[in-house]
């Protein structure tokens, strides 16, 4: 019920299904792709990777304006919960460079303060679209969801943003 609900097609979840033993070395669970904070689980099984999956599916070509700005602030939505990983509703600047320094950590030219300076430099930019002038004893207490959107308003992440659901080769395994 659940996964009809996803909107995603039987061969689609056939497909996925492979490439889930394949990412898991065939076990029931995948690793999370960073440490959960408490209530959130640790790891994810194939209905959870499913869930997933299904915020980044294609716009489909049928769908009216309402449903469009519906898909999109669910998926928003989506991309929101994984910086606010203690689930207050806002992203804080510790947040923020948190999940920052953890994308760019597989880079060996950056270093932890570039990474630290990226994520502050984004701040800034976010209570400077969100708050606009602040005072200078003022301080930016993190990005609402509202912020949040208004951050990505006129970006086109529909397209961007999508997983093709094609025909999925296995994955080449290096040695």
């Amino acid at each position: 019920e659940g996964l009809a609900k996803s909107g995603i097609t039987l061969e689609q979840i056939e497909h996925l299904h492979r490439r889930f033993k394949q990412i898991s070395g065939d076990q029931p669970t995948l690793r999370n792709l960073r440490q959960a904070p408490d209530g959130l689980a640790d790891e994810i099984n194939f209905e959870d990777f499913l869930t997933i999956m299904s915020y980044f599916r294609p716009v489909e070509m049928n769908m009216d304006e309402e449903q469009l700005d519906h898909f999109r602030k669910e998926k928003l939505k989506f991309l929101f919960h994984m910086y606010d990983s203690d689930n207050d509703g806002k992203i804080t600047l510790q947040e923020y460079r948190k999940v920052v320094e953890e994308l760019l950590s597989r880079n060996p030219h950056l270093e932890k303060e570039s990474a630290r300076s990226i994520a502050d430099g984004a701040m800034m930019e976010a209570a400077s679209i969100c708050v606009g002038q602040m005072e200078p004893d003022q301080v930016y207490e993190g990005i609402t969801f509202e912020d949040f959107l208004k951050m990505w308003q006129g970006i086109d992440i529909d397209t961007k943003m999508h997983v093709r659901f094609l025909n999925m080769e296995p994955i080449a395994h290096c040695h």
